[in-house]
């Protein structure tokens, strides 16, 4: 995308994955993990203020003093969203969320340190056997990546719906349709959910649904969805860790408005969730997977987990480098049935024992 002044070099740079403009002497940006400050300056803050209202209108978004913040795609999947003065006190912000111009697949993930191979070669078995994952992590943890990754096992001969707020999956089968939200017109008209998305996706002969993020009344349909015979569906959640992320569910559940008590809430979670996988971006800026952990049903109210795999902490090099070991539990999974049903159950036993 070309006019964007002081930003289009940081756009050019692949070393770059999201851009943050705070105001029109403040820019930093995140490499390799990390955030640093950039060289860049805009003339003044109408200067930046036109960057930004010739980035919305690109994508046919209007940003004002009467329509301050806006959300949207560009045309190269790039994420962007803006906010302007009132609300922003020191001139514009600009975040950008890079698309990635390449997809990253578990041999990546692994050469960045997020995984060991073992882990690798379980969580493609996990995709490969149809087990419903959420990956739950922080803001820039990877969640979206790790989705791109887990998605890569599925047969091409499988339909998937995607459904997105802004559109980042990169999902390489031929038989993928994508389906992303539309926000209200000025007069507040005209707007798609994403739980009106998942509805009608359950009307489009899924195989598998994969919704890019749940956070709102959407968690019941996906729920719904992965208790009826859409096996292997996946999505992501913000949360600090699986027992957070298992939370997070039951009240976005709740805002269904649907009255169910917390007892029926939590079954169906562990009846429609096998796997949440934990990603965390750690203070030497590579994100690590943390937990594998498998739901395994109910004991009175609460629901039983048990951790597959784990990261173990150990210190720090002298180049400020985490060290750690990525560590198989050795547990016997619940859903070692669809394991052996998939012909996985041996490929499983060398991953997690060497055996």
């Amino acid at each position: 995308m070309i006019g964007l002044g002081p930003l289009e070099p940081l756009l050019a740079d692949d070393a770059i994955t999201d851009i943050m403009v705070n105001g029109p002497s403040r820019t930093f940006a995140e490499q390799r993990g990390k955030l640093v400050e950039m060289p860049v300056r805009f003339r003044d803050a109408g200067h930046l203020l036109n960057i930004a209202q010739r980035i919305a209108s690109a994508v046919g978004r209007r940003v004002d003093e009467s329509s301050p913040m806006v959300d949207a795609r560009l045309a190269d999947g790039s994420r962007v969203n803006i906010v302007v003065p009132p609300l922003a006190l020191d001139g514009a912000c600009i975040s950008i969320r890079k698309f990635a111009r390449r997809t990253i697949g578990f041999r990546e993930l692994v050469e960045f340190r997020s995984m060991s191979e073992p882990m690798a070669r379980a969580l493609e078995i996990i995709g490969r056997c149809r087990l419903s994952v959420i990956i739950s992590g922080g803001t820039g943890s990877g969640k979206t990546t790790l989705l791109n990754a887990m998605s890569r096992p599925i047969e091409a001969t499988e339909r998937v719906i995607t459904i997105e707020d802004a559109a980042e999956l990169q999902l390489q089968q031929p038989h993928v349709v994508r389906l992303e939200t539309r926000p209200p017109n000025l007069e507040g008209q005209g707007q798609v959910t994403q739980r009106d998305l998942v509805r009608n996706a359950l009307r489009m002969r899924p195989d598998r649904i994969i919704i890019g993020e749940v956070r709102g009344a959407e968690a019941f349909d996906m729920l719904q969805a992965m208790n009826t015979g859409h096996d292997g569906s996946m999505s992501t959640i913000h949360a600090n860790n699986p027992r957070d992320a298992l939370s997070r569910v039951e009240n976005m559940v709740l805002m269904a408005g649907m009255n169910l008590p917390s007892r029926a809430i939590r079954q169906q979670i562990a009846g429609a969730v096998n796997v949440i996988i934990q990603v965390q971006r750690m203070r030497d800026g590579v994100r690590r997977i943390t937990h594998v952990t498998e739901l395994v049903g109910m004991e009175g109210d609460v629901i039983l987990t048990q951790d597959l795999f784990t990261f173990e902490f150990r210190g720090e090099n002298r180049d400020g480098i985490l060290e750690g070991r990525y560590a198989a539990t050795g547990l016997r999974p619940r859903f070692a049935d669809r394991l052996a049903y998939f012909g996985q159950e041996a490929a499983w036993n060398t991953a997690t024992t060497g055996l």
